[in-house]
């Protein structure tokens, strides 16, 4: 599988306007596109989600699973809010459905805080629900201390060793994919063609 067949999809935990979480994010974007990756942005506030168990079966919600289905792999951008991860993200991960289409997808985390620690509680607990639902959690997750010193009002990042940082939550995933999951991919897909062309000449003669 080459990159053009990477379909990656990033999830923003934030519905706050210009939120800092999606500052980052963007930068994890732009770094998937540079690898070639096909990328869909997925902005929660923009969604109107149902709460929890009110309607599971709406579009927005078969949507929302039908993306991160369909998808190779799977950024999780969350801001630590009260020591935790945003309602915004927990509502993101409830209508995704039981069992979870996170099932089995390599998931990479993204954290944003205004504190000097980071976001490091919310990371943890953000790792350990996508862990329960199956996903699979890649190691070095993010965590961008300072947030609101980091970038400016228009979303220009302002510092350089940060801008790195982040994109790290892009190649890191990318190097997975094409190292762990494209290449059973590719020998499943092998297999089932020699499989095809076996039958074919059994068939044929």
């Amino acid at each position: 599988m080459t990159s053009s067949g990477i379909r990656i999809v990033v999830i923003n935990g934030s519905a706050r306007p210009n939120n800092y979480t999606s500052m980052a994010s963007a930068l994890v974007v732009d770094e998937l596109k540079k690898e070639g990756a096909r990328v869909e942005v997925v902005n929660p506030g923009e969604l109107n989600l149902p709460l929890p168990g009110a309607d599971p079966n709406s579009a927005v919600t078969r949507k929302l699973q039908e993306q991160v289905r369909e998808a190779t792999g799977v950024v999780l951008a969350t801001p630590e809010y009260h020591g935790s991860i945003s309602s915004v993200i927990k509502l993101v991960i409830e209508n995704l459905g039981f069992p979870s289409v996170l099932n089995g997808k390599p998931i990479a985390l993204l954290g944003v805080a205004a504190g000097s620690i980071g976001a490091i509680k919310s990371l943890e607990q953000l790792r350990s629900i996508c862990a329960h639902v199956g996903g699979i959690v890649l190691p070095l997750p993010v965590s961008v201390a300072n947030v609101q010193k980091v970038f400016d009002a228009q979303g220009h990042i302002l510092d350089p060793n940060v801008d790195k940082l982040i994109r790290t939550v892009a190649t890191n995933l990318m190097n997975y994919l094409h190292h762990a999951v494209c290449p059973g991919v590719t020998l499943e897909r092998l297999m089932r063609q020699g499989i095809a062309v076996a039958s074919a000449d059994v068939h044929a003669q």
